[in-house]
Order: C-alpha cells, then structure tokens, then sequence
C-alpha cells in the first residue's frame, strides 16, 4: 500500500514539473508536438528508471560517510558522480532514437542529450538520497525497491504533463488566440491553468 500511495502522489501530487517546478525549460520548448513530447517523455523514463537505483546504491556504499572507508566523506562527490552517471544513459539513448528515429532525434535537437543536466533528473537523484518522505506515516528515507518506484513514477509524471500540455498547445494552433498572447504568453497561460488542475488531487492519497 506504500508503495501504491508513493506511485500515485509521485505522478499526480508530488508531480516534478507542477509540484518542484523541475525540468521547465523542457517542458516549454520540447511542448509543440505530441509527437516530441512523447518521445522525450520515453527518454526521461529510461533514464532515470537506470540511473536512480545505481546513483543511489554508489551514494550508500561509495560516497556516503564511512562507507568505504571509517573517517572517509565522499558525499560532496555525488554531484560529479550522478551527473557522469545520467550522462552515460543520456549518450545510450542519443546513439538510439538517432539510429532508429532521426526525425525525432531532429524534433528533440539539443533537448536530448540536456537530459545530463536537466534538473528534473538531476533533481530526483539528489532528493532519493537527501529527502524525508512521509508517505505511510513517519518522515523517512527511501530503500532502494522504493528508490525505483520513485523514479520511475516522477519520470511518468513528467512525461504526463509533457504530453498534456503538448496536446493543448496543439489545439491551440488551431483556434484563434488574440495576437497579445500567441506564442509562449498563451503557453505560459496554459501551464498555469495545468498545475491548478493537478493541485485537484491534492488528498486524493
């Protein structure tokens, strides 16, 4: 049931872009098509799906205080290391979508491989080994089964908003916005309107 009630709140309550303001410049520039949304989308899962549980297991038994060694901090490495980490998976993905997908990989351009220092990444590898969460009662840090669930729910939650907000900027298009708000105004607009909705399901769990 934990785990249930961390899935949900991740997605929906706790959503990354909505909740923390993570991956914003993502999520306004690469919002035009359904499409690229998508597939960025796909790309964020994989990634963090990968690397949250490594990145979490190098912090345990790598970098956290006395882990390797007694009297030995290696904590303040954990930038470098989660980002050499993400980056790995980041030039994986690249070398994929443009082998199997080159129109996408065009539609995504530099937005792909600034998947290494998008903070909605970055930001869920550091929060899994610094954050309390309080879901099932008492603050507490994640496990590592719960480090997974974490990452890859916040990674769908992303990836929903992404698509949500790409779907409406399509429409968009289509219908006729005063000339004042066309562009990123009535974008912004809409993005507003969205983390209202999702504030909706503030209690939900």
């Amino acid at each position: 049931m934990e785990t249930l009630n961390l899935f949900v709140r991740s997605i929906f309550i706790d959503n990354m872009v909505f909740a923390f303001f993570f991956g914003m410049c993502s999520y306004i520039a690469v919002s035009k098509s359904v499409k690229t949304a998508i597939g960025l989308g796909a790309a964020v899962v994989f990634v963090q799906t990968m690397t949250i549980p490594l990145n979490y297991l190098l912090n345990k038994y790598v970098l956290a205080p006395n882990a390797l060694v007694e009297g030995v901090d290696l904590s303040f490495l954990s930038f470098i290391i989660f980002i050499a980490v993400i980056a790995s998976f980041v030039q994986l993905v690249e070398m994929v979508v443009e082998k199997f997908s080159p129109s996408l990989y065009a539609s995504l351009g530099i937005f792909l491989p600034l998947i290494t220092t998008n903070c909605a990444v970055l930001g869920v590898a550091i929060m899994v080994v610094t954050k309390e969460f309080t879901f099932g009662g008492e603050a507490h840090m994640l496990n590592l089964g719960q480090s997974v669930v974490y990452a890859v729910a916040s990674a769908l939650g992303f990836g929903v908003a992404m698509v949500l907000f790409a779907g409406i900027r399509e429409q968009l298009e289509l219908v006729s916005v005063p000339k004042v708000f066309k562009g990123i105004p009535i974008a912004l607009i809409t993005a507003g309107i969205l983390a209202l909705a999702f504030m909706g399901f503030s209690g939900l769990v």
